[in-house]
């Protein structure tokens, strides 16, 4: 079979577009004039000025991102660490230039789409649809700046935190990756924040609403491509380095291991550049898919609109002053607790965090919104307080996940312990299983999380308080609105969840660092740390305090997955409403044929698993392939008898790491883009049941790999800590379940958040382009074409990245 080369698909998604134009409505979205609102609670200011102030917030929240920044590369560093983090360094800048390159290929073929629908559907002039563009490039620059800083400082932070536990000081060890975190996680909101305002009030109107949706899709495909491709080359790495301790007996990231390096640099791939672009993109999706609701619900009523977009901009603005003011509160509340101990349990620091700004954003959330709305005239009195109550739901999950995701996956919890218990007599069998079953009651626990949460936030969505700003026509929607909500709560403590979640990846690099270094064996190296640094150093207690920091990591980043899925999926619903509308305006008695007894939704709930499924399979099968390949190249050129590897062969598995990266990223990519395209030209109503399927679905799949991932890699770091027994057959076993997890929570579990975002803001756009379409034959014609290129590409997920069969024969 002749497969299509990229180009030829870029041609076929353009030879699709050729309906006859219609009104666009996802084009047509009018922003009301902000500059006619006032708030009287706060003596007549004006809204603008809020807007103004949430900028000034923002450039004095990256400041100080940059602040801390500036004040960890100042740390104290030994030579020989100093000189490990910057390799690791320069191979993840060598990564991301790479990524760079792939992103710009795969622009072009949604930005031909958006050429179509912008300039051709909408009939915008050439002037608007390049404005419309450059925002979505400056989507993609900021989802790929943002991982850039995040990488850039965490590889400054790994070889402080290294040294610093030289020292025996186990608070400053913990301080310095949280630390960096708050200084990505900061960043990253204000970043994200300055680009909406800036869109919102500095651009003309009429081009607020098409600007958003074009900022989102960039944002969304620059998280797509750097979660799934940093996902699957993590994975190759750690799993090519980690089988290196079983076949070789080698101890943890052993200098003469070609993989390491490779691991080193997909540990920031895929744990801090990941995350850090998929924040980027989740924070600014929700917020684009409210203000999408409010704009297009709210179209008879702009003054209600206005103040709401307001004040929900506002509200972000605060959560950047609440997330500081919280972290300060617990580091103080820290150095109160620990600051005299010598061993102390990691992760209560981090859970107090979590917690401590729960609480302040849900105070600040009450406060400001009285102020801001409950003096609004023609607003109902009842409004400030529920919609405050409905945000809160969405910040307490975002404290409440946490805690039910550490029951499953924290050296503390009984379902690890369990694991390890497994291991012992039943080996790497049973240390499977057991896992399996973490991961499984996990989304239920999770599952009853969510739903009770959503069901709060239904129970007030239906207060005659919120009723009272929705038209009679969408009355329907208001749960919608307050699952959006719920979402934006999520976000409330988005410096909190990245900041702990690039906690781990700081921490495991550390470890590292610490190994490749070679400084225990450094002649007169104590001498010299104490004559130049003016410390005796602990090296038993280092090596300790390194590893207890990176299961305390390895539990935060299990944390921060659930968190990140969950505003995907609460998140989506509010988008899905676009479609509905557009059918509703289009078509009329859209409720009645979105029922659960109707076929195309049936069917659409089907496509939508199968699809999550197929995603599960290819994403994992690009790290089989190359962690094989990783494999067999480490194994033939690991010279036991050197000190440390030679450059070229470490480089050579970047590369093979790189190279599967890309190819799994290609396959699933053009599958996910042409399903998107195809399924709206057979029905419409059959992709909003795909769409709710890939969100439902995907979540329960994605809860279930992180944490059974989790509880397996924290398996085997209570052996490795608690047991110290590394090197044992025990040991052993539990590597080999950690590799098992090791795609299932870095790989295809984090990757279906930026999935579902994609499809679902690209679904806007094909949805529209399919029903303007008058002609049904040549409709079904273009959807079928699109399905085949997806299956083609679904076929070469697998066949096309098999591991080749070995003759037996000598």
């Amino acid at each position: 079979m002749k497969l299509p080369t990229r180009w030829q698909v870029g041609a076929a998604t353009l030879a699709a577009l050729v309906p006859s134009a219609l009104h666009a409505s996802e084009a047509d979205i009018k922003i009301p004039d902000l500059t006619q609102v006032s708030f009287n609670g706060l003596g007549g200011t004006s809204g603008i000025t809020l807007m103004y102030l949430g900028i000034a917030v923002c450039v004095i929240g990256a400041i100080f991102g940059l602040i801390q920044y500036r004040q960890t590369k100042a740390l104290p560093v030994h030579a020989s660490m100093g000189s490990v983090s910057h390799m690791i360094w320069e191979t993840c800048k060598t990564y991301l230039f790479t990524q760079g390159k792939f992103l710009a290929i795969l622009w072009v073929l949604i930005g031909a789409c958006m050429i179509y629908y912008f300039g051709f559907l909408g009939k915008m002039g050439a002037g608007h649809v390049i404005v419309i563009l450059l925002a979505s490039i400056l989507g993609i620059l900021g989802s790929y700046g943002v991982a850039w800083f995040g990488i850039r400082i965490n590889t400054v932070a790994n070889s402080r935190a290294a040294f610093s536990a030289l020292r025996g000081n186990p608070l400053a060890t913990l301080g310095i990756p949280l630390r960096s975190g708050m200084s990505v996680g900061l960043l990253l909101v204000c970043v994200e924040l300055f680009f909406m305002i800036s869109i919102l009030v500095f651009l003309p109107s009429e081009l607020v609403g098409p600007c958003f949706i074009g900022f989102a899709i960039g944002e969304s495909l620059g998280a797509s491509v750097l979660r799934i491709c940093g996902g699957i080359f993590t994975k190759i790495a750690d799993i090519g380095s980690d089988l290196m301790k079983i076949v070789f007996k080698l101890p943890e990231d052993d200098p003469k291991n070609p993989g390491v390096i490779a691991d080193c640099t997909g540990d920031n791939a895929g744990d801090s550049v990941g995350p850090t672009a998929d924040g980027f993109e989740t924070y600014g999706v929700t917020g684009v898919a409210l203000v999408t609701f409010l704009a297009l619900a709210l179209a008879l009523n702009p003054a209600a609109s206005a103040v709401l977009i307001i004040w929900m901009f506002a509200m972000r603005a605060l959560m950047i002053v609440t997330s500081l003011i919280s972290y300060f509160t617990n580091e103080a509340l820290t150095k109160a607790l620990f600051g005299g101990k010598k061993d102390f349990d990691f992760e209560a620091p981090l859970t107090h965090l979590v917690w401590i700004t729960s609480a302040v954003s849900i105070a600040i959330t009450f406060i400001a919104s009285y102020y801001l709305l409950a003096h609004q005239p023609g607003l109902h009195p009842n409004l400030w307080w529920v919609l405050s109550a409905i945000i809160s739901c969405g910040t307490v999950a975002g404290a409440l996940i946490p805690e039910f995701t550490k029951i499953f996956v924290s050296t503390n919890s009984r379902h690890v312990k369990e694991v390890t218990n497994c291991s012992k007599h039943g080996g790497a069998s049973l240390n499977i299983l057991s896992g399996f079953v973490a991961g499984n009651f996990s989304a239920f626990w999770m599952g009853l999380v969510i739903i009770l949460l959503m069901f709060v936030s239904y129970y007030f969505s239906q207060n005659p308080g919120l009723l009272s700003i929705m038209p009679d026509k969408f009355l329907f929607a208001a749960p919608i609105f307050a699952f959006g909500l719920v979402a934006f709560g999520f976000l409330g403590m988005g410096p909190v969840t990245i900041a702990v979640d690039s906690y781990g990846p700081v921490t495991d690099n550390a470890q590292s660092v610490y190994e490749l270094s070679q400084i225990e064996a450094k002649p007169g190296i104590a001498a010299e740390l104490e004559q130049t640094f003016g410390f005796k150093p602990d090296f038993e207690n280092a090596k300790y305090q390194l590893e207890k920091g990176d299961g305390a990591g390895n539990t935060f980043k299990a944390t921060a997955k659930p968190v990140l899925i969950g505003t995907a999926v609460v998140g989506a619903t509010t988008m899905v409403f676009g479609i509905i509308m557009l059918l509703e305006n289009m078509y009329g008695n859209v409720i009645t044929k979105l029922s659960i007894v109707q076929p195309e939704i049936i069917l659409g709930l089907i496509m939508g698993g199968a699809v999550i499924y197929w995603f599960t399979g290819a994403s994992c099968q690009a790290v089989v392939t190359g962690a094989y390949r990783a494999v067999v190249y480490i194994k033939q050129h690991m010279k036991l008898d050197a000190t440390t590897a030679s450059e070229k062969d470490s480089k050579e598995v970047v590369r093979i790491c790189t190279v599967y990266a890309q190819k799994g990223m290609w396959n699933i990519f053009i599958v996910v883009f042409c399903f998107a395209l195809a399924l709206p030209f057979f029905n419409p109503y059959f992709f909003i049941g795909y769409l709710i399927a890939i969100a439902f679905f995907g979540l329960f799949q994605a809860i279930f790999m992180a944490n059974a991932g989790g509880a397996w890699d924290n398996a085997k770091k209570i052996v490795e800590v608690e047991l110290r027994q590394k090197g044992t057959d025990l040991h052993a076993a539990t590597v080999v379940g950690d590799t098992v997890g090791d795609p299932f929570k870095d790989t295809s579990s984090v990757a279906m958040n930026p999935v579902i975002k994609f499809t679902t803001l690209f679904g806007l756009l094909a949805v529209e382009i399919a029903v303007t379409m008058t002609n049904v034959t040549a409709k079904h014609a273009i959807g079928a074409v699109f399905f085949l290129i997806a299956l083609v590409f679904v076929y070469r997920s697998f066949y096309s990245m098999r591991i080749p069969d070995e003759s037996t024969k000598e």
